[in-house]
């Protein structure tokens, strides 16, 4: 299966660089990754490692510019794309069908084509005008998802947080992971009762 991956300049690079290492585990999936030039910006400031090492975890990867990629056309088949992290300059872009990167344009065309979308939003605290633009996103049929820690599995480090995440999107793909176990709810005597 083909699977396209972005990376916006929002905060939080990691993410799509551990989307793109767990990925790689998987053979039957092919990635096609595009950096916008934000993004190569923060990979460099957040990260110990170089754009040309981010892109070359990909099967195939494109300039932002190129808009007529392969993975801007509808009848380039996909199992759909993520955009980790996605800007909210981005996530704007997509929710009004403003396509003039190529980020844009396949994140468009993976809606038009009723394909899965699922967009890692990096931005806190959100004003209204950030929160209608993620509603018209969920309305057009892409998935938010924002990463969010989760302290029930007890994370030790940064990895666990954003590992945890990644579980999220890989089982939002229905990809089999091993990055996080499955909850299997809460054994212990008087733990998740109400009151308790």
């Amino acid at each position: 299966m083909r699977l396209v991956v972005g990376i916006t300049g929002a905060t939080g690079a990691i993410y799509g660089i551990r989307l793109l290492e767990a990925l790689r585990g998987h053979a039957d999936v092919q990635t096609h990754l595009v950096v916008s030039v934000p993004g190569k910006r923060t990979i460099v400031e957040e990260t110990a490692y170089a754009a040309k090492d981010v892109e070359a975890l990909a099967a195939h990867h494109y300039d932002n510019k190129d808009i007529g990629a392969s993975i801007a056309s509808g009848s380039f088949r996909t199992a759909g794309m993520v955009i980790a992290p996605c800007s909210i300059k981005t996530a704007g872009a997509i929710a009004s069908c403003h396509s003039d990167s190529l980020i844009a344009r396949a994140a468009d065309v993976t809606l038009k084509e009723g394909r899965p979308l699922i967009l890692l939003v990096r931005e806190t605290p959100l004003h209204l005008g950030h929160l209608k633009c993620m509603v018209a996103l969920a309305e057009m049929g892409a998935v938010i998802l924002p990463p969010m820690p989760a302290f029930y599995a007890r994370p030790k480090d940064i990895d666990d947080v954003v590992n945890h995440t990644i579980a999220r999107v890989l089982d939002r793909l229905g990809l089999p992971q091993t990055l996080v176990a499955e909850w299997r709810g809460t054994n212990r005597p008087g733990q998740g009762e109400p009151g308790a």
